[in-house]
């Protein structure tokens, strides 16, 4: 397990080879081997940005195929963000689609087409912070000019799509 781990890229010593370890427990390197290569076509990487995703987020290969293939959709699909960009902060990738990542998006995105957010940050800021600072810092300054904006965006929340 810890030969497994290290070839994953994820060094000995760093805080992340108890999670590696955790990865790779009970896997063959036949599984692992097939998850690696399933990430690689989903996301578009090469092999170096899967070394460098997995020693930052090696958990990601407990991720279900399914959610790895969706995750990858939205956030290069509908959010526009680069393979790079993602391998660089793969924490992107263990975060709730349903729950975080498309609420999240779909509200920014709304604020800045109607003119209301000078959306010019990284959405990995947006996706990272905590519920609270997010509403706090997008929806509720915002509830005066967009009357419904914090139903609509605790609906889509809770996985419901709104009818506007």
């Amino acid at each position: 397990m810890v030969a497994c781990a290290e070839r994953l890229g994820v060094p000995r010593g760093s805080r992340m080879f108890r999670y590696a370890l955790q990865a790779v427990a009970f896997r063959s390197k036949e599984k692992i081997a097939a998850k690696v290569e399933f990430m690689k076509n989903a996301f578009t990487w090469s092999d170096a940005e899967v070394s460098i995703a997995l020693s930052k987020a090696p958990l990601l290969l407990r991720r279900s195929k399914e959610h790895l293939q969706r995750t990858s959709n939205f956030l290069i699909s509908e959010v526009g963000l680069e393979p790079a960009y993602i391998a660089r902060l793969p924490a992107l990738i263990t975060y709730s689609l349903e729950g975080r990542l498309r609420p999240r998006h779909y509200a920014v995105k709304f604020l800045t087409e109607n003119g209301l957010l000078d959306h010019g940050g990284s959405y990995y800021v947006i996706f990272k912070m905590t519920e609270k600072v997010f509403v706090e810092k997008y929806i509720c300054p915002h509830k005066e000019a967009v009357l419904h904006l914090a139903k609509y965006y605790a609906a889509a929340c809770r996985g419901e799509v709104p009818a506007h």
